[in-house]
């Protein structure tokens, strides 16, 4: 670690101890049915949102934590993975996990690790930077971090605990907690969307931008991207400068989208209150953002536009898609397109019976369809389809006292968007969603305790002053 980034670790943590009050533990351990200490939160998921998550939790006095993430230390999140941008698309200043902690900006670490000049020289933050960033903010902060585990099933305990099933290279473990937080991104509650005309593809033909793929496989090759987002457009990028052939971005609107909506709605006004407004308006607002989709920026529709391989179509959606020797034909409303391979940047779909940790369950979570119906002229049937979550993102039943137990498992991910507006993994939301979730669990953790609490207080007789010892001193 480099001097700067030592002082700078330095001061976080007396920084932290600064602003450490009330520091009085408040929990009472509990014991698992298998006799073993269990826990009071565990965060499935350790990218930016878990580890926010668990930092926040932490400051609450909430210490008997875990979290668990699939992928191996290192890889906090996409950034080293699917996303295949230069840059975040985020303006620089924008604070997320820091939660309002200045030791614990990024732009404090940027400045520590490379200088103040060359923060103030920096347009937008390099995403293998962040992912250094998210390494170093795990550590300098000592969260309870394992990784190498998947959960892959969550059942109910006795005591109103809740089991979880971790699976890793030692084999099958049982955890025990008395929540369990969702931080599982992108297809947490679902899968990668590949639209229907492309499904029968093999792997080899089309895959989800979201899979991996061996991007130096694409060289010389023509490549088909479907979706016109800016994932779409990052990957049509990559291809691009691997040097692909040709690369068609097929847009199935008639326009691309060019406005970012999440810039409009990053004030506190409206990541902090938009969660309390009645269905209607929520249903109105995350209607309108969601089916404009993300626009992306100047420099990431430059990024592609400079090849001459480069062919972007609008107004074709797919209709159809047939494997031959000469490749993937799809059938377009402008045409037929020919590709060696397709990758498909359509984004995520609701289907919770696909995750293995929600299977169990799946059937008697509360969808939005089932709590509100729009008028005629705003049904959207894939939002439909998100689920409903109460204030703390905790999971509602579809019918009333089938899964009683699923109140205790809260959802921070894309998920929440329709309940919570930008939340779980957008970076502009963090410093406002992050405290309002662990201000839900330990609210809820308070007044599941509340009997406790109170024979507590009745037991309390700790005297703050001896008046029989200042009687005596008058008396002599």
């Amino acid at each position: 670690m480099s001097d700067g980034l030592a002082a700078l670790s330095a001061r976080v943590r007396s920084d932290l101890a600064r602003i450490a009050h009330p520091s009085m533990p408040w929990l009472t351990p509990v014991t698992g049915p298998d006799g073993r200490p269990a826990l009071d939160v565990l965060i499935v998921g350790g990218g930016q949102s878990g580890l926010a998550t668990a930092f926040a939790l932490l400051r609450s006095r909430v210490g008997n934590i875990l979290v668990l993430d699939k992928a191996d230390a290192g890889s906090e999140g996409p950034w080293l993975s699917y996303a295949r941008m230069p840059t975040l698309r985020s303006p620089k200043d924008f604070t997320g996990p820091d939660l309002d902690i200045p030791c614990l900006t990024y732009q404090s670490w940027h400045e520590a690790k490379f200088g103040e000049q060359s923060w103030r020289d920096l347009n937008l933050i390099p995403r293998e930077y962040w992912a250094d960033y998210l390494v170093w903010y795990r550590e300098v902060l000592d969260l309870p971090v394992r990784n190498g585990c998947e959960v892959i099933d969550i059942a109910p305990a006795a005591g109103g605990l809740l089991q979880a099933t971790v699976r890793s290279t030692d084999g099958e473990t049982t955890i025990h907690a008395r929540k369990i937080v969702l931080a599982t991104g992108q297809e947490g509650m679902g899968d990668w969307n590949i639209p229907e005309p492309l499904r029968h593809l093999p792997p080899s033909r089309c895959v989800h931008s979201g899979a991996e793929i061996d991007i130096a496989t694409l060289r010389g090759r023509r490549v088909a991207v479907i979706g016109a987002g800016a994932s779409a457009f990052d990957n049509a990028a990559v291809a691009l400068e691997t040097g692909a052939a040709r690369v068609d971005l097929l847009c199935r609107r008639a326009e691309i989208q060019l406005i970012q909506p999440y810039r409009w709605l990053t004030f506190r006004g409206f990541l902090r209150h938009f969660s309390e407004l009645d269905d209607a308006w929520r249903w109105r607002f995350m209607r309108a953002v969601l089916e404009l989709r993300e626009g992306f920026p100047q420099h990431t529709y430059d990024r592609c536009a400079v090849h001459a391989a480069f062919h972007l179509h609008e107004g074709a959606p797919i209709v159809a898609a047939r494997e031959t020797a000469d490749g993937v034909v799809l059938q377009t409303a402008q045409g037929e397109i020919t590709a060696d391979f397709v990758i498909s940047a359509t984004g995520i779909t609701m289907d919770f019976a696909r995750r293995p940790e929600l299977k169990r369950f799946a059937g008697n979570i509360a969808r939005w369809s089932d709590r509100y119906r729009p008028d005629p002229s705003e049904r959207n049937d894939r939002l439909g389809a998100f689920p409903y979550l109460a204030d703390d993102y905790a999971l509602c039943e579809r019918t009333p006292g089938e899964t009683p137990w699923i109140r205790d498992i809260h959802v921070f991910a894309i998920a929440s968007t329709m309940s919570f507006g930008a939340s779980g993994s957008s970076i502009n939301a963090m410093t406002t969603a992050v405290p309002k979730l662990a201000h839900g669990l330990t609210r809820g953790l308070f007044t599941a305790d509340i009997d406790k609490h109170w024979a507590s207080f009745q037991a309390y007789d700790v005297r703050q002053a001896d008046v029989r010892r200042g009687a005596a001193g008058r008396q002599a």
